[in-house]
């Protein structure tokens, strides 16, 4: 992703610049504008200090110790205290990426001008962003409410100065050495302003967001190997036809089938269900199989559902999320817009159509080598079957990721846990929603891998039959751009982990999407 600035102002942001800080080097600066009302919600901070009135998260504890009146000569110690207590994380560390998402969409929301915090703390945590410094953040500790609290807790320890962090040279050091390198000084947290860094659904925002990007690609390409299946099993692609997906107006779905039906114009090898086609060993077929005919179906839900994600995640980028909040009239009030239900629920969403659309890709590749399925090719596309195994395991390789897929499809936000003494006695698990749809589509993009080694390798198979017909255009340049990435074609066996590992980083690298489109044009 391309370096540029991105200026939060105090209404919110867009994915793009979400993924242009995660993802990219993408420096952060803070509007005047938002800088203004930063300024002025602390003035009423400071004013509710002032007073002997004890007022939520300025003067009293948190949680269940919300009762607790703090005087002001330890209210500097009860920030610095609940920081450094909810950073209570356990685990692997999280990735780079999605720290600094969790870190930026917590600026964001720092910048609305809703939270009371000191202009200081958002520049600071900007610096953070800008330096290239990533506190080490920990896989276990939030139940997305309130909010991620241990993962932002962690976070804001390093803006502390104390805890560890990862340099921009990719070495874990004390965050308090890696602030002094660059000139950064460490923030001495005042009232509100440890709850305001902790108080948010950030992280499982940003890997929404991330998700959704990665999905969008993966709907793609999943399109585009369900096209190189239907032609290698010999399907029709009469089933596309825009009028078809015209009376069922899914919008999703006549964007599978157009993409499809873009890959697959111009084959010779498309139509031939009917006809006894030369080399076919079965009878012809009135109809293809589910796993063939209704991809566009399979696959449209999920582009629909991820457009309702996506709905949810430009909602959430619009919002403050904090508690309590500086509101416009100057009140501070106590809220629940902390409870990632709405986020939590769109991730797991997300989690089943990522499951469902792997499914229906292990089917169609099961289809290519099973010989009594496959329409006169090989089985297993072996080379010379017998001494040969072909793809074989590949497919058990592939089966096993689906199945693991259909694990994690299993939702994080139907379980909740209570915890602070029954305070926060309904939370979200949005975070951990988050956590395995990373998984998720990790998998799916090996299974969708896996499918373009079949089917491209099915396809070249049927143009060497020696029956003098092609492919469609779009499809051989995929089977040439396949090859051109390391995945090698029909033959005898190999060691085969490496082909499958530059078919999945051909995938991952949206280089499979690129070689379609390099006929077809842009794809949806």
């Amino acid at each position: 992703m391309d370096m540029h600035n991105v200026v939060l102002g105090p209404s919110g942001t867009t994915a793009d610049d979400v993924l242009a800080v995660a993802r990219g080097a993408a420096r952060v600066e803070l509007s005047q504008q938002a800088l203004a009302g930063i300024a002025a919600s602390r003035a009423v901070v400071d004013a509710l200090a002032a007073k002997p009135d004890p007022v939520y998260g300025v003067s009293t504890g948190f949680g269940a110790l919300a009762v607790m009146h703090i005087g002001p000569d330890l209210r500097a110690q009860l920030q610095r205290s609940i920081v450094r207590s909810h950073a209570a994380g356990m685990g692997p560390r999280v990735e780079r990426e999605v720290v600094r998402a969790l870190m930026f969409l917590r600026l964001k929301t720092l910048a609305s001008g809703h939270t009371g915090v000191r202009p200081v703390v958002a520049e600071t945590l900007a610096a953070l962003l800008n330096a290239g410094i990533t506190p080490v953040v920990h896989e276990y500790g939030s139940l997305g409410c309130s909010g991620d609290l241990a993962p932002l807790s962690h976070c804001a320890l390093t803006l502390m100065g104390e805890g560890d962090a990862e340099g921009p040279d990719g070495v874990v050091r004390p965050s308090g050495e890696l602030l002094a390198e660059h000139g950064i000084e460490p923030v001495e947290l005042r009232e509100k302003e440890g709850l305001a860094l902790l108080n948010g659904t950030d992280g499982m925002l940003g890997m929404l967001l991330m998700a959704c990007s990665d999905l969008a690609a993966l709907f793609t390409s999943a399109d585009i190997t369900a096209a190189l299946s239907l032609e290698a099993l010999l399907g029709t692609d009469k089933v596309l036809a825009p009028e078809l997906h015209a009376i069922r107006p899914h919008p999703g779905q006549a964007a599978s089938a157009e993409n499809m039906r873009r890959v697959l114009a111009g084959s010779g090898l498309t139509g031939h269900h009917q006809s006894g086609f030369a080399g076919e060993s079965a009878a012809p077929r009135v109809q293809d199989a589910y796993s063939v005919r209704c991809a566009p179906q399979v696959a449209g839900a999920g582009r629909d559902t991820l457009a309702h994600a996506l709905l949810v995640a430009e909602r959430e980028l619009a919002a403050a999320v904090d508690n309590p909040v500086v509101l416009p009239d100057g009140r501070v009030e106590s809220n629940g817009n902390f409870h990632g239900a709405p986020v939590g629920y769109v991730l797991d969403f997300l989690a089943i159509a990522a499951a469902d659309l792997g499914s229906i890709a292990e089917r169609r590749t099961d289809r290519l080598l099973d010989k009594n399925r496959s329409h006169g090719l090989p089985p297993f596309l072996a080379d010379d079957p017998g001494v040969d195994s072909g793809l074989m395991i590949a497919q058990y390789t592939q089966a096993a990721l689906v199945s693991e897929n259909k694990r994690l499809a299993n939702p994080a936000s139907a379980d909740s846990i209570p915890s602070s003494a029954m305070q926060e006695d309904h939370v979200s698990m949005g975070w951990s929603a988050a956590r395995k749809l990373r998984h998720s589509i990790d998998n799916l993009t090996r299974i969708l891998a896996v499918e373009l080694v079949a089917a491209t390798r099915a396809i070249e198979l049927r143009e060497h039959a020696g029956t003098g017909l092609a492919a469609a255009p779009a499809s051989r340049a995929v089977v040439a751009a396949t090859r051109e990435a390391g995945v090698q074609g029909p033959g005898e066996d190999r060691f085969l982990a490496p082909d499958l590992a530059a078919a999945e980083a051909f995938v991952r690298s949206g280089g499979l999407v690129r070689a379609a489109e390099s006929v077809t044009g842009p794809l949806a």
